[in-house]
């Protein structure tokens, strides 16, 4: 019994040590080109991250040219003048290193995971791909293919999968986020090699991207790397598209029926929320996090436990850097007519919007958003690239410092103040799922 005592104290210590540990110290500078630079030290085990943000996504993209951000996700492993086609990822990994990348609406990030040893080989193979990436016939060939192929995967064959493109153009009509991240078969069949080289030398250069290294390093030889592969590669001079902010809530609820390939019906809602820098988005998270995160959020225990007329829900607030969007969706149960679990989805939504939260319930949403925060910055590959994000979305990169006292200055009447104000049936899009017929 005094052994099962001590480790239960052992540890409530451990968590409460690792809550507190949320200072994140770290040492940042600018290269004359514009580089921006942030180093974290962690010597706690012999591995480093190193990422590089560059400040492009969709919304960069001309709206006849589309999915070229993510285009280029894709293109920048084909390698450059110096490192042979299709090696980019043999040669990180054969170092005992682990590579990858994602594209967003508003970044595109590439990092690598190495032994600490092997920092050099990291920050050469960034700066080549920065300096002079393979963007040739050959390669653009080669991933439009992969591309489209990946197109049809995850929009036309997955399952509710073309939310991605249907809900966007609604909800956003003629701004910059009306267009799925992955792009057009069309847009970038129409393209010519002349058009994604002004792509790269547009939005790949120093002055527009963040360099963010994080892990087993010393401060002043992880410096001296970094000029040396980093300083010589030149500014980029040419104009990039930067659209601004211009969110607006919707006038009207616009409603709409997808046919689809699907076996039972389903409810797509998607509401219009502020820029992600608006101090909103805190209870914007917590209330996503409420509703429809996991089989304890309200959504879940209403539809699928209780009323038995859904078989799973899921919400998230995609948190966009010029004004996002709010999705929730639900998949009907055997039987259940879609226009009656739209009926059940917003009774919940209502009770939110009357209700509020409960202290006991908002306790347990702080925790569980205090927890995730915490893990987040567990991994140094989590530091490194919170460090590039919050240097670029808020011009601090000690925001990394700051977030979770942010959550902790939302209050219960703050959930029910933003359902009200942002879950508006004038500001939401709903797309009907229905069997496509035989």
């Amino acid at each position: 019994m005094k052994k099962i005592v001590f480790s239960m104290l052992l540890a409530l210590m451990i968590a409460n040590l690792s809550i507190g540990q949320t200072n994140i110290e770290f040492k940042e500078f600018t290269l004359d080109n514009g580089l921006n630079v942030i180093l974290h030290q962690d010597n706690t085990t012999p591995i480093v991250t190193t990422v590089v943000l560059y400040h492009v996504g969709s919304k960069n993209e001309n709206p006849e040219r589309t999915g070229f951000a993510h285009f280029f996700e894709h293109l920048m492993f084909e390698g450059s003048e110096n490192i042979p086609r299709g090696e980019y990822f043999n040669i990180i990994e054969s170092e005992g290193g682990t590579l990858n990348a994602f594209t967003s609406q508003d970044i595109t990030l590439y990092y690598e995971v190495m032994p600490s040893n092997k920092l050099e080989l990291a920050l050469y193979m960034e700066s080549e791909r920065m300096l002079h990436a393979k963007v040739d016939q050959v390669g653009v060939d080669t991933q439009r293919d992969v591309i489209k192929e990946e197109m049809k995967q995850v929009m036309d064959e997955r399952p509710y999968g073309s939310w991605q493109r249907e809900l966007p153009k609604r909800l956003f009509a003629d701004l910059p986020y009306s267009w799925p991240v992955i792009g057009s078969a069309e847009h970038l069949d129409a393209s010519t090699l002349e058009e994604f080289m002004m792509f790269y030398n547009t939005y790949y250069v120093p002055n527009n991207a963040t360099l963010s290294i994080a892990g087993d390093i010393d401060y002043e030889e992880t410096e001296a790397l970094v000029r040396k592969y980093f300083s010589e590669i030149p500014m980029g001079k040419k104009e990039a598209n930067r659209p601004e902010a211009n969110y607006e809530p919707l006038n009207a609820e616009v409603r709409d029926t997808i046919y689809d390939n699907i076996q039972l019906p389903a409810i797509m809602q998607g509401y219009r929320i502020p820029p992600k820098v608006d101090e909103d988005m805190y209870a914007l998270n917590l209330l996503s996090s409420y509703l429809l995160s996991g089989k304890s959020a309200l959504m879940y225990k209403e539809l699928v436990d209780k009323q038995q007329k859904a078989i799973t829900t899921f919400a998230f607030p995609l948190d966009l850097e010029n004004g996002g969007m709010f999705l929730m969706l639900a998949i009907a149960n055997m039987g259940i007519d879609a226009g009656e679990l739209d009926k059940a989805m917003d009774e919940v939504i209502d009770q939110v919007k009357t209700n509020g939260i409960s202290d006991r319930d908002f306790e347990k949403l702080m925790n569980i958003k205090e927890n995730e925060t915490v893990n987040g910055l567990a991994s140094v590959t989590g530091i490194a690239q919170r460090l590039a994000q919050y240097k670029v979305f808020y011009g601090d990169a000690n925001y990394i410092n700051k977030e979770l006292e942010r959550y902790r200055q939302v209050k219960p009447e703050d959930i029910k103040r933003v359902a009200n104000k942002y879950l508006d049936n004038n500001n939401r899009v709903i797309l009907t799922y229905l069997p496509q017929a035989n």
